[in-house]
């Protein structure tokens, strides 16, 4: 092996998941002096752009057998799943296997024994402690470009507001956001995908504030990114942009229902300032990746008291 190791990471998806990883790959380049390739799914591709601590990014094709040509000295796999184990097998060099303690998970979810206990950001280091690499806690990376920019006046003061989800039950309702926007005396932007257009539509027809604006499927993450950079604060779901924000360090209002932050998956090393707003139906979890609560169809998240959603950005705006 040379004295600059050549290391493949592994990490599929999801959007988040994969900004969490960042800690990791900046540690094997500084640390091991490494070359780091990244190989995710092609839709990731743009999260790791721009980041300059990784040498090339790959985007997952069914044959992988390109990879075996770089002889890389480790694979380091931060996804363990069956089609990262198939890479691993092709490429046949000394792997570093993320531990996804998938029993300690199932005891938090279903019987509130917690015994996890630290952040997934801890447990992606445990995978490579081996190597002596170490967290530097210097949080996560993500850049905006500076070529960027949204058709928003951003030198006014205003909110960004992430109404996204992967699942129903892990977002607030139309009806929550509504009541707290219709107080506010400051613009608010929403963000998220085009499954969020249905909703955000109902918020700006029905919010008594005439300045909420509706971003929803129409901005880029880096376009979003932006907007989230030059806000006052994000409010978010458990989303992926959650994990953007924290790399951004910006103040963030984040909502749990059928995920809890004992899961592992909260905001990161972000401002100090930032709140975490928790269904008080139950401490644990209802569900692995909030597709399913416990208390209802459509989530406990949505008996979070908008008055309490209203006062935490009051708080943070002071």
């Amino acid at each position: 092996m040379s004295n600059k190791p050549k290391i493949l990471v592994i990490r599929l998806s999801a959007m988040g998941d994969i900004i969490l990883t960042t800690p990791v790959v900046r540690a094997l380049n500084q640390q091991l002096k490494a070359k780091i390739d990244f190989l995710t799914k092609p839709q990731y591709v743009s999260l790791l752009e721009s980041n300059t601590y990784i040498n090339r990014i790959f985007s997952l094709n069914d044959k992988v057998d390109f990879l075996q040509k770089n002889k890389y000295d480790y694979v380091v796999d931060l996804q363990n799943n069956l089609r990262s184990w198939k890479i691993r097998n092709k490429i046949q060099t000394r792997s570093f296997v993320f531990n996804k303690k998938s029993l300690r998970r199932y005891l938090l979810i279903y019987f509130g024994i917690d015994l996890l206990k630290n952040h997934v950001v801890d447990r992606y280091f445990a995978t490579v402690a081996s190597l002596n690499v170490v967290n530097d806690n210097q949080g996560l990376d993500f850049n905006v470009s500076s070529s960027v920019k949204a058709e928003f006046n951003t030198s006014q003061s205003y909110i960004s507001w992430c109404i996204g989800g992967t699942h129903n039950p892990k977002k607030l309702s139309a009806k929550q956001i509504t009541q707290v926007v219709s107080k506010l005396k400051i613009p608010v932007v929403l963000l998220g995908g085009n499954n969020d257009l249905d909703i955000a539509e109902e918020i700006i027809n029905n919010a008594e504030c005439k300045s909420v604006y509706n971003f929803c499927g129409k901005l880029s993450v880096q376009e979003s990114s932006y907007l989230i950079k030059e806000s006052k604060m994000l409010l978010t779901n458990d989303t992926g942009m959650m994990h953007i924000a924290s790399a951004l360090k910006m103040p963030i209002i984040s909502f749990w229902g059928c995920t809890k932050p004992s899961l592992g998956f909260t905001p990161y090393m972000t401002d100090p300032s930032s709140i975490k707003i928790i269904s008080k139906r139950s401490a644990k979890p209802c569900s692995k990746h909030g597709k399913h609560c416990k208390y209802g169809k459509n989530g406990c998240i949505k008996e979070i008291d908008p008055q309490l959603i209203y006062d935490s950005v009051l708080s943070l705006l002071k």
